[in-house]
């Protein structure tokens, strides 16, 4: 099968279509023709060597896809051939065809396209995790996401929405502000321009919110501390600023109760994230059937504009996911 490789560590001039081996699907397995897949963070680190994929993941980028089922595993009951899914990977998205657990797959909602499905699984996973199984998020809490436009934000902001916070607050350069709000967020704080703990406490009558999703971690982290309020719960999911802090008094969180959570999906055990996928689809599925929920496209690459795919998201210019076309 064709398939997009690296080189060798680097850049996106790395990136080149080649041959790779078909997989075969294992006894609970199914084989999918791959329609779309979609551009993550991850997939920029592992192509610049700093995110190996879990042991046993293919080597071939790609957390997530779409497409038809055209093989199934011997014990395989719940698809059949001609069957329309996508889901979630561990590696391999970005090949002509991938294999899935049977269980970690979904099937695409109806009126959906397969390019619409393949924006779904990475982001919407990962914000639902954040905030259903990790921050618990509550009815009438209050929540703060970071990268409001990112993927995993726009996600964050409609789940958090049909989870009935009582106010959500982003983050987000000025010119993505608007989608945010049209998404559900009540706030959008300008990180560029205005000290986004000022304008927290400031839109919660000082008090915070309940929790934080957040990226960046080591720039934001004392900042999102005095963000939040008592019993508040901080959850990171990347380091993108770094991960060192100096001169933290760790007594703040004693004084808050506060939590820190720290989380990332892909190296989760399989089992983990076929409970996490059961949860999602019970919860979601219907959601995006009626319109409540949907995936948020920035463009859509052809898959042999990969190298451009990322370096648009390298430019932060994207709201929303970026989509690879097979």
């Amino acid at each position: 099968m064709e398939a997009i490789l690296i080189t060798s560590p680097g850049g996106a001039e790395q990136l080149h279509i080649g041959i790779w081996e078909t997989p075969v699907p294992q006894p609970h397995e199914i084989l999918v023709k791959v329609a779309a897949t979609a551009v993550n963070r991850a997939d920029i680190l592992q192509r610049e060597g700093k995110y190996p994929p879990p042991q046993g993941a293919s080597p071939i980028l790609g957390l997530e896809m779409s497409g038809e089922v055209v093989a199934t595993g011997s014990a395989v009951r719940k698809w059949k051939q001609g069957d329309l899914v996508f889901g979630l990977l561990p590696g391999g998205g970005y090949a002509e065809f991938a294999v899935i657990h049977e269980d970690m797959a979904l099937p695409v909602p109806e009126h959906f396209s397969l390019t619409e499905a393949a924006a779904i699984p990475e982001v919407f996973l990962t914000a639902y995790q954040a905030l259903q199984w990790l921050a618990h998020l509550q009815s009438g809490e209050q929540v703060l996401i970071h990268a409001g436009a990112s993927g995993v934000g726009t996600a964050a902001i409609q789940l958090a929405r049909q989870l009935e916070a009582s106010q959500i607050i982003v983050t987000a350069s000025a010119s993505k502000h608007q989608i945010c709000l049209d998404l559900g967020a009540d706030q959008a704080i300008d990180y560029k321009s205005v000290d986004f703990q000022e304008a927290v406490l400031q839109h919660t009558d000082g008090q915070g919110v309940d929790v934080i999703l957040d990226f960046i971690a080591a720039p934001y982290f004392v900042k999102n501390i005095q963000s939040l309020r008592r019993d508040g719960r901080l959850v990171l999911l990347a380091s993108l600023g770094g991960g060192k802090i100096k001169d933290f008094d760790l007594r703040l969180l004693l004084q808050k109760r506060l939590q820190v959570i720290g989380s990332t999906l892909r190296a989760r055990a399989l089992d983990y994230q076929i409970q996490l996928t059961r949860d999602f689809s019970q919860f979601a599925m219907p959601l995006f059937s009626n319109g409540r929920l949907k995936p948020v496209i920035d463009r859509i690459f052809a898959w042999h504009e990969v190298r451009e795919a990322h370096r648009y998201m390298e430019s932060n210019q994207n709201a929303g996911k970026i989509v690879l076309a097979l």
